[in-house]
Formats: structure tokens, C-alpha cells, sequence
């Protein structure tokens, strides 16, 4: 018993030294974003715990709501829509106009409002720096394949429900550019070409924002798209990124 004291006791205090650790280190770097309990910015780069604090919006659609608009990302509520499986109480629909508005192809992308604010931190922070670095251009449009859609994994008819099922997630098809030129997840991912080195830039930097990241890497039904979620795991908080 006393040695069990013990093994406590040093868990512990390597626990209080981590964390005292992190304090310092978000403190010297100038970075609360980098802190577990610190509040949800999106004018601030994007820290270790961002991606926890956007998943960790799901329920709490006041506040997510609440930085959309401190954000400048104009949307629309969208009425509840119910089910025993499927539907959602916290989606919203971006744009149009507005100082921060998100384009999307189909227009009027709507989704849980956690991924439209991972959506939103993402292509400031990830996208558009990405394609400026590796193309030379910015992104003018996202393409999708949509959110919401009342069906189990893989359509099959049993087992686990999507995240689609309830807006959670977004599948993204490409993206167009300012000079003219679209990047397609089906056309670009293969190969070592500008175009693939950004393709898996915003899937890389996806994974530090959604809780599940899938894109070709992880398989044959993810050939033409990303697909991105703000799938709730308990206390856990696993993250899936391929």
C-alpha cells in the first residue's frame, strides 16, 4: 500500500510539474491559446488545445454562435430539425456578404455550428496561408459535397450513425483559386506537385481543428474528398487525422 502511495505520489508531481511546464511555456510565448482553459479566439493562431475547444462547442451553440459574429462570419440560424437518429438544433448556414463571410461551392454550406467555426479557423489559418505558400494564389471558393444527410456509416443499413447524420461534419471536394485554376482532392492528391503538397497542407492542418480528419491516405470511399467532423468521444478526446 505504501508503494502504491508512492507511485501516486510521483505521478502526481510529474503532473503539477507538466503542468506548470505548460503555464510557463504559453506565458513566455505570449500564446494562451496553447492552455487548456483558456478562452476559445479565433483571432488567435491556432494553439495545442483550439481543436479541443472547437469539438468542445458541441452543445453550447449560444457561445459558438457568439464567436462567429465576434469573429465576423455572417450566417443563418437554421430551424431544429428533429429525428430518432438524424437531425440538428445548432446548425447554421454561411454568408452571404459580411466582413469574414466563407465562400462555398454549392453556396450556403450548412452544418453543425462547431464545424462552421473549424471551418471558418481553418481556412484563415490554414488555407489561404497554405495556398499563398505553395501556389502563389488565394483561395476564392471551397468546394463540398455537403453535411447534413440521415444515414449510417458508409450508407450502410445498420451500425454507427455518421456524424452526417446530425450536420456534424463536412466533406470537402477542392478548391478555387484566384487565378483561375481548381484543385480537386480526385484530380491533385497524387503525385509531389505544388498542388498535392496543398492538398495535404489543409488536410494536415485540418487534424489540429476537427476531431476526425480522413482524407485518400485512409481509404478508397475518401478518394474524392476530405471529410471532416466534430465528432464527440468522451472524455478521451481521441482525434482521428489519415
Amino acid at each position: 500500500m505504501r508503494s502504491i502511495r508512492r507511485i501516486l505520489g510521483g505521478l502526481m508531481t510529474l503532473l503539477l510539474i507538466g503542468l506548470a511546464a505548460l503555464l510557463l511555456y504559453a506565458v513566455a510565448r505570449g500564446r494562451p491559446q496553447d492552455l487548456p482553459w483558456t478562452a476559445l479566439d479565433f483571432g488567435r493562431p491556432i494553439g495545442m488545445f483550439t481543436g479541443r475547444k472547437l469539438t468542445a462547442l458541441t452543445g453550447d451553440a449560444r457561445t459558438c454562435r457568439a464567436l462567429l459574429e465576434r469573429a465576423g462570419v455572417t450566417y443563418t440560424a437554421l430551424p431544429p430539425r428533429g429525428g430518432a437518429q438524424c437531425g440538428y438544433t445548432d446548425g447554421v448556414r454561411f454568408g452571404p456578404g459580411g466582413s469574414r463571410s466563407i465562400a462555398y461551392a454549392p453556396p450556403t454550406l450548412g452544418t453543425s455550428c462547431p464545424v462552421a467555426a473549424a471551418l471558418a479557423v481553418w481556412e484563415w489559418n490554414v488555407v489561404q496561408p497554405a495556398a499563398e505558400r505553395l501556389l502563389g494564389v488565394h483561395v476564392t471558393r471551397i468546394e463540398h459535397f455537403g453535411s447534413y444527410s440521415c444515414r449510417r456509416l458508409y450508407g450502410r443499413d445498420a451500425g454507427a450513425w455518421s456524424e452526417h447524420a446530425t450536420a456534424d461534419a463536412a466533406d470537402i471536394a477542392g478548391f478555387r483559386l484566384s487565378d483561375g485554376k481548381r484543385v480537386t482532392i480526385v484530380g491533385d492528391w497524387a503525385g509531389d506537385d505544388a498542388e498535392a503538397r496543398f492538398l495535404r497542407a489543409v488536410r494536415d492542418g485540418a487534424c489540429d481543428l476537427f476531431a476526425t480528419t480522413l482524407s485518400p491516405d485512409y481509404n478508397a470511399a475518401h478518394r474524392d474528398h476530405l471529410h471532416l467532423d466534430q465528432a464527440e468521444r468522451g472524455a478521451t478526446g481521441w482525434r482521428a487525422c489519415r
